[in-house]
C-alpha cells in the first residue's frame, strides 16, 4: 500500500495488488495502460483517454513527475515504513545520517551538477542517471557539503554503487 500525494490537498492511498488489480482509497480502480515506450504510456480511464509520460523518478526521495495530457504533475510516494517513521517523528532525523548517496539502479551517468566542495540542501538535484531509456534527477537526501565524487560524465554504473560521498 503506498501513499500518494500532490500535496497536502490531494493525496491517495494505492494499493497495486497485482497490474490487474489497483484499488484506490480503498475503491477498485479500473483502468487500462498499455506502455508505448520511452516511459510513455496510453491509459484508459473512465471512457477517457490519456497519455502519460513519466518524466523523471527519484528513487531515493520517491519523487516523481509525470506528464499526463501534457500536464506536468510531481508525485511523493510513501510506503508504510515512511508514514511510520513521519508518525515517528523519525523521516528527518534519519535522513540527516546519510552520508553517501548510491545508485538506485544500475544505469548511465548523463550529467553531473555539483563538485566536490560545494553545499548542497536535501532535495538539490546532485547527478542525473539515465535507465531504461528515462533520466532520473539523483537529489541530496540531506543537506550537507559534496566530501568527492565517486563516478565521471558518462560512466556506466550498478545498483547500490557510491556515487556521491558528503562530508
Amino acid at each position: 500500500m503506498l501513499h500518494i500525494s500532490t500535496g497536502p490537498a490531494h493525496s491517495w492511498e494505492v494499493d497495486f495488488r497485482t497490474a490487474d488489480s489497483v484499488t484506490v482509497n480503498g475503491q477498485p480502480f479500473l483502468w487500462d495502460i498499455a506502455p508505448l515506450g520511452g516511459g510513455r504510456y496510453h491509459v484508459l480511464y473512465q471512457d477517457k483517454s490519456y497519455n502519460a509520460e513519466l518524466v523523471s523518478a527519484d528513487y531515493a526521495t520517491k519523487v516523481f513527475v509525470l506528464k499526463i495530457n501534457g500536464q506536468r504533475i510531481e508525485l511523493q510516494a510513501k510506503d508504510r515504513f515512511d508514514q511510520l517513521l513521519d508518525r515517528l517523528g523519525l523521516s528527518d532525523a534519519t535522513a540527516q545520517k546519510v552520508n553517501e548517496l548510491k545508485a538506485p539502479m544500475p544505469g548511465l551517468i548523463i550529467d553531473v551538477r555539483v563538485q566536490p566542495g560545494q553545499a548542497v540542501q536535501k532535495g538539490d538535484p546532485l547527478l542525473v542517471l539515465e535507465a531504461m531509456k528515462m533520466e532520473n534527477i539523483l537529489k541530496a537526501p540531506a543537506d550537507g557539503t559534496v566530501a568527492s565524487i565517486k563516478v565521471e560524465l558518462r560512466a556506466n554504473v550498478t545498483k547500490g554503487q557510491v556515487l556521491v560521498q558528503f562530508a
